[in-house]
């Protein structure tokens, strides 16, 4: 099992474009994934783009992003696409990539880092806590953590 940095890793991007395409957009958003990934370099400190690998398949990813698509844009960074394929859930793999963010966005002097989700539980249990809550462009909320680092 291991944790690829797309950044840093640039073979990879075209992996992370499709595994972010198929686990989250749709024909509208597509070209987002694909934008944010391909433009996403060492120089910079965000965007971030992770892949959780197992025998040479990807059975999840994250991100590490500047907004989430969210109203609250006073704070950053945000965790966002956090996904492990069903046949791997229940084996804590959310918990890796959520380790590897928060300890690389230690490392980059954030004070806190933040995510929106309408999960109840999964997230409370790695020490994230309910700040508020958010609104979306296109209409719906969210609810807002916060993970202090």
């Amino acid at each position: 099992m291991k944790i690829v940095l797309v950044n840093e890793n640039a073979e990879y991007k075209k992996i992370a474009i499709e595994f972010f395409q198929k686990t989250w957009a749709n024909e509208k958003t597509e070209k987002i994934y694909e934008d944010c990934i391909l433009h996403c370099s060492t120089e910079g400190i965000l965007p971030k783009w992770y892949l959780l690998i197992e025998k040479n398949k990807v059975i999840g990813g994250a991100g590490l992003i500047t907004n989430d698509f969210i109203s609250r844009m006073d704070l950053f960074p945000w965790i966002c696409a956090l996904y492990v394929e069903s046949a791997y859930r229940g084996k804590s793999y959310g918990s890796l990539l959520l380790k590897k963010i928060i300890d690389d966005a230690k490392r980059d002097s954030f004070k806190s880092v933040y995510l929106c989700t309408d999960h109840k539980g999964y997230y409370e249990k790695y020490g994230f806590k309910h700040i508020g809550q958010g609104y979306h462009p296109w209409g719906e909320s969210s609810k807002i953590y916060e993970y202090i680092l």
